[in-house]
């Protein structure tokens, strides 16, 4: 018998869940209209020329390593190694300048401390940028101990790598995680480490870039808090 016939397959996800796990940009902050537009100017600048929606397309979700690789790739001047630090600095100032949440994140993670419900976040982004970016939040003492960066794992998302390692560090088998994700990679990703995965579509991701997601797709984190 169907206990929470009032739930939503969303939240229905989540009290099924023993652990949840975060990405950070998009999800957790609001840097996900940023970067693009710091990328493209780049981008641009190096001689291959994207627009931020274009950017939005190629990278959302993946690691800095490959957006170097793949600038590289396509620009027409010399790329030096300074250019991730460039990026993480343009990020920064514009960041700082209006630092935000997405939506409903302080209310879902007083929900999750309510039920005893652990939690962690598993992003793309490097040690300082998640720092960076949870502190000019006021998130990081929610966090701190329990964050797991691409720079962790041999492969970043789409592979499994980075997920399996959070689920491991925090002791709770794969499948009884749940993962929310604004990106196609992170679903991939989730999808890859047999994770149930809930589709963000909150931010500027479009809901049909994210129809893999498992546990199905959700636009306002605040359904999950009832």
């Amino acid at each position: 018998m169907d206990t929470a016939p009032h739930l939503s397959p969303a939240a229905r996800a989540l009290a099924a869940a023993r652990l949840v796990v975060f990405d950070c940009d998009g999800v957790l902050v609001d840097t996900e209209r940023i970067g693009p537009e710091v990328v493209a100017a780049m981008a641009t600048e190096a001689g291959w020329p994207l627009t931020p929606a274009e950017v939005l397309e190629k990278f959302l979700g993946t690691s800095e390593p490959y957006l170097l690789a793949q600038v590289r790739a396509h620009a027409t001047a010399p790329v030096p190694d300074s250019w991730l630090v460039e990026y993480r600095s343009r990020v920064a100032a514009a960041f700082d300048a209006a630092p935000r949440t997405m939506p409903g994140v302080a209310e879902l993670l007083d929900v999750l401390d309510a039920r005893s419900l652990p939690y962690c976040v598993a992003s793309s982004g490097s040690h300082p940028r998640i720092r960076h970016s949870l502190t000019a939040t006021g998130l990081w003492e929610r966090f701190a101990g329990r964050v797991f960066s691409a720079d962790d794992v041999r492969r970043g998302k789409p592979a499994p790598d980075l997920f399996l390692h959070a689920a491991a560090a925090c002791g709770v088998p794969p499948g009884e995680c749940l993962v929310i994700e604004d990106s196609p990679a992170g679903v991939r990703a989730a999808r890859a480490a047999h994770m149930p995965v809930l589709g963000y579509t909150g931010g500027p991701t479009p809901a049909h870039w994210l129809a893999d997601a498992s546990a199905g797709t959700l636009a306002d984190l605040h359904e999950l808090t009832v």
